[in-house]
């Protein structure tokens, strides 16, 4: 039996090197890694029969689901966004699941789609809170200070100056007027000390730049960084959420306004110390108290509500991983 680890397929200008980040919580339950097996390309794998950990978003490439017959998957922290649902929902999409069942999900939103198609469905909560093999003592906790990709769904010269298509829906939109909001809101909610002493991360890097290896390397060393900061700020899960394995304090500014995003967050949003933006309405609110601007004395630590799914997660892998031999 071969073992195998997803990759992901980069877009035009860059990739995410959060996507590594879940594939580094599905690597630490293997043996060995014998193949990269890319998430796009699932049906395309023929090869010698491979165990494959899918947690995880699926999936950009709709028509090339279901997995190959040679992929013998575990379905833990999967999640189906609304956009690819109606493709892969289709009646192979779901004889598959069905005889794959019961499956992980990352969040409510899945579960109660996979249910609604007569698949045996569970809330799983995603594989990165088990990256506590990470964590490092306190004592080698400094006083970094991160800000991860905060807001970055809000309008953004990334975004807007994608293509000549992302320009011309900006300006329909009237978003390419907007860039400024990001900053606007950042002040709002953290004096200017803070934003200046921290350090600034990107989690989409430039794409055609790293081989597989160097970006599960890049990933690990973020890891390394997060288990060591003092706090961390973001709007990435798969940032938040292994902060939350890792001890480290962090903060997730939700600021999301669209059901694709917001989806992905039902039964996860609870496990964080959480900052609410409502662009619409201009509020911000939070689950914890935050007492005016926010600086660098704060002293914040995570809720923990994430420990009761972590020894279920790392049990379906391992028995998942073990079972039947290697």
């Amino acid at each position: 039996m071969k073992y195998g680890l997803m990759t992901y397929a980069e877009n035009n200008k860059t990739f995410n090197i959060g996507d590594y980040i879940q594939s580094l919580a599905a690597k630490q339950f293997l043996p060995r890694t014998d193949v990269f097996i890319n998430r796009e390309k699932l049906a395309q794998y023929r090869n010698e029969q491979v165990k494959l950990i899918m947690n995880g978003w699926f999936t950009h490439n709709t028509k090339n689901w279901v997995p190959s017959n040679d992929i013998e998957p575990l379905f833990i922290s999967f999640h189906i966004n609304n956009t690819a649902a109606p493709n892969m929902l289709n009646e192979k999409g779901v004889n598959y699941l069905k005889s794959k069942q019961p499956i992980g999900c990352r969040d409510h939103f899945t579960v109660k789609l996979l249910q609604e198609k007569g698949v045996e469905a569970y809330f799983s909560g995603c594989l990165t809170l088990t990256l506590d093999s990470y964590r490092v003592d306190d004592s080698e906790r400094g006083n970094e200070i991160y800000i991860v990709d905060p807001l970055y769904g809000f309008p953004n010269k990334q975004r807007i100056f994608y293509n000549y298509k992302s320009v011309l829906r900006s300006i329909q939109n009237r978003d390419i007027f907007k860039m400024h909001i990001k900053n606007k809101y950042m002040k709002k909610i953290f004096t200017k000390e803070f934003l200046k002493k921290a350090q600034y991360i990107e989690q989409e890097l430039p794409a055609n730049t790293y081989s597989e290896e160097e970006k599960f390397e890049i990933a690990e060393e973020l890891l390394h960084k997060y288990a060591r900061a003092k706090l961390v700020v973001t709007s990435r899960i798969h940032c938040a959420l292994p902060c939350l394995a890792l001890g480290t304090p962090v903060i997730y500014l939700n600021g999301f306004d669209s059901f694709v995003d917001s989806c992905r967050l039902d039964g996860l949003a609870e496990l964080f110390n959480i900052i609410n933006i409502d662009r619409n309405a201009g509020f911000i609110t939070s689950n914890f108290d935050v007492g005016g601007k926010i600086d660098s004395k704060l002293e914040l630590k995570n809720p923990n509500m994430h420990e009761k799914l972590v020894s279920t997660l790392k049990n379906s892998c391992l028995g998942f991983v073990y079972f039947n031999g290697k």
